[in-house]
């Protein structure tokens, strides 16, 4: 997994969740389609759920990476989720949509679709900024959801799961609950260094894997992929 397994002494195990919290403006977003080009590259699957711009926006991206996109979606090794296109009042022409991000909605297709025990550790699933999911949910049941739904599914198919959330956004009891129940923190932060914004990433926790919980800075390629600077 590029970026977090550079700071990892150990491969992360199936079944794993990890969360991430960002500062807006920083580089996550570049990150996260940057980790979901290296997965498919080495042979992986991704469901990448995009609630900050439309799906056809994170393809015309992947495709600045090398990536084949209509080859990777018709061969199902690529699914773009657009919970995006939803918050605007509109109805998604995508194949993977969800038309509500009401937790009682998603809650039923999570059930159905989401929760078997059939194992799939090639599939990583990553959602670029759930915190948009908060706009249409009291933080309470939205919790609740994650913890009865969205985390035990990833366990039982042993997949991996990153899923973002704005720094400052949302309560401490919110991200207190969640952090306790993820297996690791990932943090994304932007700062001012000789006049001049940079992005840092640092591995905050992780349970079971040792890793490097220093900060460390990024740097964004001409192709717009984000690598560690060195």
């Amino acid at each position: 997994m590029p970026l977090i397994e550079s700071l990892t002494s150990r491969v992360i195990p199936p079944g794993s969740c990890f969360m991430v919290v960002y500062d807006g403006g920083s580089l996550w977003l570049n990150a996260a389609q940057t980790i979901t080009a290296g997965w498919i590259r080495t042979g992986g699957n991704v469901s990448y759920t995009t609630y900050t711009e439309f799906p056809e926006d994170v393809r015309v991206r992947f495709r600045k990476f090398g990536l084949d996109t209509e080859k990777l979606e018709r061969e199902d090794r690529l699914r773009i989720w657009d919970s995006y296109t939803v918050t605007l009042g509109q109805k998604s022409k995508e194949k993977c949509a969800n038309d509500s991000l009401k937790v009682s909605d998603l809650s039923i297709r999570f059930a159905r679709e989401q929760m078997t025990p059939q194992p799939r550790p090639d599939v990583l699933r990553i959602g670029d900024s759930a915190s948009t999911a908060l706009r249409f949910n009291d933080e309470k049941s939205f919790v609740e959801f994650v913890l009865s739904r969205g985390l035990p599914s990833v366990r039982l198919t042993k997949t991996l799961q990153i899923t973002a959330y704005i720094r400052g956004a949302h309560s401490d009891w919110l991200y207190k609950q969640l952090e306790a129940a993820h297996d690791g923190i990932i943090d994304f932060k932007l700062e001012e260094v000789e006049k001049r914004t940079k992005t840092f990433m640092r591995i905050r926790s992780m349970r079971d894997v040792p890793h490097d919980s220093e900060w460390h800075r990024l740097k964004i390629a001409e192709n717009s992929e984000v690598i560690l600077e060195k």
